[in-house]
């Protein structure tokens, strides 16, 4: 198990860069996500590394599946390495990309994948994410955390509205938070060795 703070600790001196670690982290949740049933794919990201993750994956999926993007953040803030990826995905003709919540139905995709906030994010969420989550919690679909559901504090396990997820892939160990979903918790190996 380890916590939010030694993770980032150990990627920051793992010798692997952030464009490796995010490659490796979506190609990890992309083999796991080829394994479910069903073709068409949503993928929901914001700005953060976590997002950059999803972007990924999005990239990786769309060999196999059908894949759409639900981008909901600020492009301002993306790091280097999330816009470089956001900017393979957006130019692909395989993916379409949507930046309105309100063209989605929800309901006509298999599977739903969480790539808004990850381990760095802490406190309750607030609009447009607190109503976007529960959109995707009341959908039928199969539904995908990568590395810890949104809205859930990575080392405490606490939240208030939190990302309803069938299946969480998180990266290296499992985080403390994850205490309560061992049943639902798949680890993948990034590179990061310990």
């Amino acid at each position: 198990m380890i916590t939010s703070s030694n993770m980032k600790a150990l990627e920051e001196s793992c010798g692997l860069t952030n464009s490796m670690l995010m490659e490796n982290a979506g190609a990890a949740v992309a083999e796991i996500v080829k394994g479910i049933a069903g073709n068409r794919v949503l993928v929901v990201c914001h700005h953060g590394n976590n997002g950059g993750d999803g972007f990924v994956v999005s990239r990786l999926l769309s060999k196999e599946k059908e894949v759409d993007v639900l981008f909901v953040g600020d492009e301002d803030k993306f790091s280097d390495e999330t816009k470089a990826n956001f900017d393979m995905i957006s130019g692909s003709d395989r993916i379409q990309l949507f930046e309105e919540p309100e063209m989605i139905d929800f309901d006509e995709y298999d599977i739903l994948i969480d790539g808004l906030l990850g381990t760095g994010s802490v406190g309750a969420l607030r609009q447009p994410l607190l109503g976007l989550v529960e959109q995707m919690n009341d959908a039928s679909a199969v539904r995908v955390a990568i590395d810890i559901p949104t809205g859930l504090h990575p080392d405490t396990g606490e939240g208030e509205v939190v990302f309803d997820a069938t299946s969480i892939v998180t990266f290296h160990d499992t985080k403390p938070g994850l205490s309560a979903f061992t049943d639902k918790v798949v680890i993948v190996d990034i590179g990061i060795s310990k």
